[in-house]
């Protein structure tokens, strides 16, 4: 099986830990482990716990605490359609691994996370890229998705990624239910990584899941980004009963288990998930105003303000300069580090993602970085 290059993850991989101001970083500012243990309010307890537990591979679907704990994310799910996996990562790979064949279609958002469709592609499928264009406020046009399927072979899934990654672009309830309407005529199954979903910029704001609309949706989470708790590697898939049997089955051939240390930590950020959401909104909206100020004192950077998550595009296309180049001059140059949008595609050269939710310490040291390397470019015109 021959894979895609997979742009965003090798940006970061190559340069990631040379970063001075890592301000393309996609997780709310992450917890230590003393810090998630304090929110039980017996630092010294809960670590006894972890000294007492017995390093086998635990309940191989997940606890089922844990999974109680993540099916209370949910309007109609319950522990046994929940099944715990590595990472968000290792759900959206487990779910298009186990349901995609060769000669179906797949039709996924773009820009998004590649594994959404470079998977299913390399899978042999037949791949449909749904654009999200900055002059519609990075939504696609349903009309467009009802065209795609007219050429669609075998439509097997919609891959969703709300709100999304790299754009903040956030689908509300009703135009989900019109993708819903499209899937339901092809009997498709509608994924959708939801990994950002808990960060809405706007106060009162809940993104719905998919899998609390649709009797085919399957939504994937993590402990990553809203739970600042990427090192845990653990993330779910939730979904209709038929299809996490059907992952549980191809996961014994990629995971035994996920780990019981992890599985514990886990339940203790769920169990405090008010408190760490508390926290993470503020850090969120307050440096989404830090840098939103900043925008409005660049005059040539440009972008569709994000909705939710902790992404958003620039558009730096009037400076003439590849993304690549523009990145690795910033980074080499200043130390602020950006994802070039030529590494989602060779349609959004010219732009470039920041990930906003950092300290914000590190934030506003970044952006001055940004300035001052956008007067130099000025300067060599």
């Amino acid at each position: 099986m021959r894979i895609e290059q997979f742009g965003v993850e090798e940006w970061m991989n190559a340069y990631e830990m040379t970063a001075k101001y890592n301000i393309a970083e996609t997780c709310v500012e992450s917890l230590t482990v003393e810090e998630l243990l304090s929110l039980s309010g017996n630092i010294e307890g809960a670590l006894n716990e972890i000294r007492g537990i017995k390093l086998t591979y635990g309940e191989i679907p997940g606890s089922a605490e844990l999974r109680r704990y993540i099916a209370s994310l949910y309007r109609c799910m319950n522990e046994e359609q929940i099944l715990v996996t590595q990472g968000g990562i290792g759900a959206n790979f487990l779910t298009q691994f186990s349901l995609i064949q060769p000669n179906d279609s797949v039709i996924s958002v773009y820009p998004t996370y590649q594994q959404l469709y470079s998977v299913p592609k390399a899978f042999g499928a037949q791949v449909f890229l749904w654009p999200l264009r900055p002059e519609n406020g990075f939504l696609p046009d349903v009309e467009e998705l009802k065209a795609m399927t007219k050429s669609a072979r075998n439509l097997k899934m919609i891959c969703l990624n709300n709100p999304n990654n790299p754009t903040g672009a956030l689908m509300d309830e009703q135009f989900i239910k019109e993708v819903i309407e499209v899937a339901e005529n092809f009997g498709a199954y509608v994924l959708c990584d939801e990994v950002y979903r808990g960060l809405e910029h706007k106060t009162g704001s809940i993104t719905p899941s998919i899998a609390d609309l649709y009797e085919r949706g399957i939504s994937t989470g993590s402990m990553s980004k809203v739970f600042s708790l990427a090192g845990l590697r653990l993330g779910w898939i939730a979904g209709p009963p038929e299809v996490v049997r059907e992952c549980f089955l191809h996961r014994d051939y990629v995971t035994i288990s996920c780990g019981r240390i992890d599985d514990y930590l886990a339940i203790v950020a769920l169990k405090n998930r008010d408190r760490i959401l508390e926290r993470n909104l503020k850090i969120v909206r307050r440096n989404l105003a830090i840098l939103t100020s900043w925008i409005e004192k660049e005059d040539h950077v440009s972008w569709v303000p994000p909705k939710a998550g902790t992404t958003a595009f620039l558009n730096f296309r009037e400076y003439a300069i590849p993304s690549r180049e523009f990145c690795r001059r910033l980074l080499d140059e200043t130390g602020a580090f950006l994802v070039p949008g030529s590494a989602f595609g060779p349609e959004f050269e010219g732009w470039a993602r920041i990930g906003f939710a950092c300290a914000s310490e590190v934030l506003r040291e970044g952006l001055d970085c940004i300035s001052a390397f956008l007067r130099r470019l000025e300067g060599e015109c």
